[in-house]
């Protein structure tokens, strides 16, 4: 089983990294690859990775940070070549729900993390909130290319996943899928082809039911992947060994 997106660089993860490892591994967690959010974050991150075999990073700033902090193309690909366990670009994308940071320099910087991870041939983990549209016109822009796409806590409409599909994309499923008004979601991961869907946590964030309201960890995936096994009518053993595959398909 792998957690293809957590933030162990954030608290209460952090601080208590060595016991989170260890259940971790308890239930059978093999990779966990830790997100890089802001400039701060990646600092930590580049430790981080270097704490446990299992655990590898990505380089890139969140929509949320790039206000704030501006990254350039150099910047990534540079990063990416001077750590061997860092090996994808993002998150990245777009967030017009919030709104944290000016929408021009979302999209800017996105389109840089996109070039950058075409440059260096790695996958790109990809934030979209409440910006279908925007997200995929900027996506196809780059076709061509044949970027590799993971679209990270994938909560989009099913008509999003199909114009998606065509860019060949990833989608990663959260603890999300297991909330009870999750019902839309559920029917689009029980569409998707079962060779383009990964698992995460984002933890600390979106524990799963019966875990919601916590802190989320890495272990929690358990109870994702055991909900996203009946959603997709296969067993716990098939769901965790197809999406082992997929993460280790499109990282390595």
């Amino acid at each position: 089983m792998i957690d293809s997106h957590c933030h162990l660089d954030h608290e209460p993860l952090f601080s208590d990294l060595s016991n989170v490892l260890k259940r971790s591994k308890d239930v059978g967690i093999k990779k966990l690859l830790t997100i890089s959010t802001s400039f701060e974050s990646f600092s930590r991150i580049k430790d981080i990775v270097n704490k446990d075999e299992i655990i590898y990073g990505t380089v890139g700033i969140h929509p949320h940070e790039s206000d704030t902090n501006t990254i350039t193309k150099n910047e990534i690909v540079k990063s990416l070549k001077e750590n061997p366990k860092i090996i994808g670009i993002g998150e990245t994308g777009l967030d017009y729900y919030y709104n944290n940071s000016d929408k021009e320099k979302q999209i800017t910087s996105f389109k840089t993390h996109i070039e950058a991870a075409i440059e260096c041939d790695v996958p790109i983990i990809v934030h979209s909130r409440n910006a279908e549209d925007d997200t995929f016109k900027i996506l196809n822009e780059y076709k061509k290319h044949n970027p590799k796409i993971l679209m990270h806590c994938f909560t989009g409409s099913k008509k999003f996943s199909e114009k998606l599909l065509t860019l060949n994309s990833y989608f990663s499923a959260s603890g999300i899928i297991t909330f009870k008004n999750s019902v839309d979601l559920q029917e689009t991961f029980r569409s998707l082809p079962i060779d383009k869907i990964l698992i995460e946590t984002d933890s600390p964030y979106l524990a799963p039911v019966p875990n919601r309201g916590k802190k989320n960890e890495p272990s929690f995936i358990d109870f994702t992947a055991n909900k996203l096994s009946k959603i997709k009518e296969i067993s716990k053993l098939e769901l965790v060994d197809k999406t082992t595959d997929n993460f280790n398909r499109l990282f390595f």
